[in-house]
């Protein structure tokens, strides 16, 4: 007999130890399997091995209720399916709930871009502003659409895994997978000039193995460079809520649009599935189609 969030214990445990998931991914299924534990709480059975099909089917009800999104619904479907198939490896239960639930159907969207205009801008120095601060994210920018990586690939970059001799980041990405993504010439140049006249004003001395840092002299959180990059976004007059991943869109949208293949982008943005990368076609079936509709005699 098990309580659930003991299950749960072990089964956060296994996710570190075990399959060695990254911490984002960690947190993820600690934050939808804890709301699943606090529903239970208030009207389900404490101990696992009680928990039925009719207690989940009340869980995404509630959920459905509250607002939350069928994407958000979707994940936690995924991660609750999880958890139940290790506490059955482990003979916590004898099946799982999970079993005969479908997670709620969701829509692909497609994913929102920047146009090239918008980036130039975005990337464009402030003018007058020169500070320590305004160079480093200034090169974290330039960075981030030279590569198209992850937020927290960008902020967690040590300084080993940049090569500006060659051009390139090392990034140790999503399951442990190491990729290379090239960067260019200019890129280079702003990230050199904030390693020249910022970092040593920010760091004062102190030792870091991050590229980019605090003014704590620590690596800088996902959520502050969220905050940088909006707060960048209005003062070059982006009338959109651009994201560190906007930018991982644009990227890849802007270099299908250019001639890119799809295996060479995939290989750039860490996909596992080239399936996932194919969403960007139709980011630019759709410039074609209003490109045809603008100039074609019959469009």
């Amino acid at each position: 007999m098990s309580d659930f969030l003991s299950s749960l214990d072990l089964f956060l445990q296994h996710l570190i130890v075990e399959r060695r998931l990254a911490d984002n991914t960690i947190e993820s299924y600690h934050s939808d399997l804890s709301f699943f534990s606090n529903f239970l709480q208030k009207t389900g059975p404490k101990n696992i091995s009680a928990i039925e099909p009719a207690h989940v089917q009340a869980f995404l009800a509630d959920c459905h209720h509250r607002g939350i999104s069928a994407r958000s619904n979707s994940r936690r479907v995924a991660a609750l399916r999880a958890f139940f198939s290790f506490a059955g490896s482990r003979n916590l239960v004898q099946g799982n709930p999970l079993a005969h639930i479908n997670a709620p159907k969701i829509g692909r969207t497609l994913p929102r871009a920047l146009s090239i205009k918008e980036v130039d801008a975005l990337l464009a120095l402030p003018s007058g502003k020169t500070g320590p601060l305004v160079l480093r994210n200034h090169a974290m920018l330039h960075l981030l659409y030279a590569t198209g990586i992850r937020v927290s690939e960008l902020v967690m970059l040590p300084v080993t895994g940049c090569n500006l001799t060659s051009c390139h980041v090392r990034i140790l990405g999503k399951g442990g997978k190491e990729r290379m993504v090239p960067f260019n010439e200019t890129t280079r140049e702003t990230i050199e000039d904030y390693l020249q006249r910022a970092k040593p004003l920010i760091l004062r001395g102190r030792p870091c193995p991050f590229l980019f840092v605090s003014n704590r002299g620590k690596e800088l959180s996902r959520s502050r460079f969220w905050q940088i990059i909006r707060e960048r976004a209005t003062a070059a007059g982006i009338n959109k809520k651009v994201s560190p991943h906007m930018m991982r869109h644009s990227f890849a949208t802007h270099l299908l649009a250019g001639g890119a293949d799809l295996r060479s982008v995939q290989m750039m943005l860490g996909h596992s599935d080239i399936s996932t990368t194919q969403i960007y076609t139709h980011v630019d079936a759709t410039r074609l189609k209003s490109i045809h509709q603008r100039f074609h005699p019959r469009g």
